[in-house]
């Protein structure tokens, strides 16, 4: 058949800009934690990128939208990404993809990518690198292929092979339950299994770099108008919707977060200011193109306010996510996903539906609410179980000396920062070794 070149154009831009939101994740966790630990933070993001990649091609792209299945998975076997046909892919079980379905696989293959990368804020400074590995390859195969599979997938145009939420009506536009609340929740489990660093809540363990996690925070923010506006698949009303509520709702929350910090705590802070612009944009992914620009507002504004006091769960519970992937994106995830219930309207999105504020009753607010119980309860499960799999076996957690050396050097042989002056230019991995490591102010 035919493509659209126009809509096939925006969505590979999309696939780019989304691709680019991994890094933009790196800088942002690398910014965020002690500089001892900022490479190995780093390089978690940077690894998933490969695994994700080669594990999507090999069978991943079937397991989440191949039409051979359950309706739980999409099928097992070798994917087949066609480059020349959108056979037996459709847009809400009604409409035809207008681009190759080759497009289309890329660009779900990103948001895999950074799905698997966002778990790894929660176990920052603790963690080995080739546990880390393994885990990704556990994780995104049994948890985030399957979950994609059930939200995400429409089947073919008849509706055969779609996903058991999909089948429901479950409305999340690009990855509220899929992304989000998946990524939180298992953040929320591995936090468990590994416990919690040395010196939690005696030690200062502030942000090393802060203008690293601005820079993080607005890279995030360019790739979510992607992330978003590129799952309407194509260059249209949909698309430029998605755009504007995404917008709307990083802004929105912004500011709910500042004003909170500054009745809280007397002041505003950077690091609030990029929180709060991430808890807006979490909240708009499921949302965005189905709720009006005043919605997202609303939406915004209330995942400012109540992610910003959720980060504080874990001191109430005594869970340490070292990152706040948990009162971030679990929570900005489900009050997106529920909110459609609430604020959805027809009129912005033929495929929509009427929340209980636009006359359509409880109906579609009970859809919600299964879609966040059922990814709730099967990623945080299936992740505590692969989590202390790989903890009673190879292990999860570094040592505590290396734990206090630094995650960097231990598990990697460098350092984010040379403080020895007498250092050249040329470094090399025995130029770690030269500077006075532990002086470092943030350790």
């Amino acid at each position: 058949m035919e493509f659209n070149t126009g809509d096939t154009a925006w969505v590979l831009v999309a696939s780019a800009m989304v691709l680019l939101m991994t890094p933009g994740l790196a800088f942002l966790y690398g910014g965020m934690t002690r500089a001892k630990s900022t490479l190995n933070m780093m390089m978690m993001s940077m690894a998933t990128i490969g695994i994700v990649t080669v594990l999507w091609v090999l069978f991943g792209y079937r397991m989440a939208f191949g039409h051979d299945g359950n309706g739980f998975s999409g099928g097992f076997g070798l994917a087949n990404i066609g480059a020349d046909s959108t056979s037996g892919v459709a847009i809400n079980g009604t409409t035809a993809l207008t681009i190759p379905v080759i497009a289309f696989a890329m660009f779900q293959l990103t948001f895999a990518i950074i799905t698997t990368a966002l778990i790894s804020g929660s176990i920052a400074d603790r963690t080995k690198f080739f546990s880390w590995c393994i885990f990704a390859v556990l994780w995104v195969t049994l948890v985030y292929f399957p979950v994609s599979h059930w939200v995400f997938d429409f089947g073919d145009i008849n509706g055969n092979g779609a996903g058991w939420l999909a089948k429901r009506g479950l409305q999340d536009f690009a990855g509220g339950t899929v992304v989000e609340i998946n990524s939180g929740v298992a953040g929320l489990a591995m936090a468990i299994v590994l416990g919690r660093r040395v010196g939690w809540r005696k030690d200062p363990m502030r942000p090393h770099n802060v203008p690293l996690v601005l820079i993080g925070a607005g890279l995030l923010w360019f790739g979510w108008f992607g992330f978003n506006a590129g799952s309407a698949l194509g260059a249209n009303h949909l698309a430029a919707l998605a755009f504007m509520n995404t917008q709307i709702g990083g802004a929105a929350a912004l500011i709910g977060w500042l004003i909170i910090e500054k009745l809280r705590d007397g002041r505003p802070t950077s690091l609030g200011a990029a929180s709060g612009a991430v808890a807006g944009l979490v909240a708009l992914t499921p949302s965005c193109a189905y709720v009006t620009p005043a919605a997202a507002v609303v939406i915004g504004l209330l995942a400012g306010v109540f992610c910003s006091l959720a980060i504080g769960l874990k001191y109430r519970f005594n869970y340490d996510d070292s990152l706040d992937v948990v009162g971030l994106h679990m929570v900005g995830g489900i009050i997106g996903t529920l909110a459609i219930g609430l604020f959805g309207a027809n009129s912005v999105n033929p495929a929509g539906v009427d929340g209980l504020f636009n006359g359509g009753g409880f109906g579609l607010l009970k859809i919600q609410a299964l879609g966040v119980v059922s990814v709730w309860v099967y990623s945080f499960v299936v992740t505590l179980a692969i989590g202390y799999a790989i903890h009673k076996t190879i292990g999860l957690r570094i040592s505590r000396d290396e734990e206090i050396e630094g995650v960097d050097l231990s598990e990697h042989a460098e350092t984010a920062y040379e403080f020895d002056g007498r250092g050249g230019g040329g470094g090399g991995v025995g130029s770690v070794f030269t500077g006075s490591h532990k002086e470092e102010g943030n350790y």
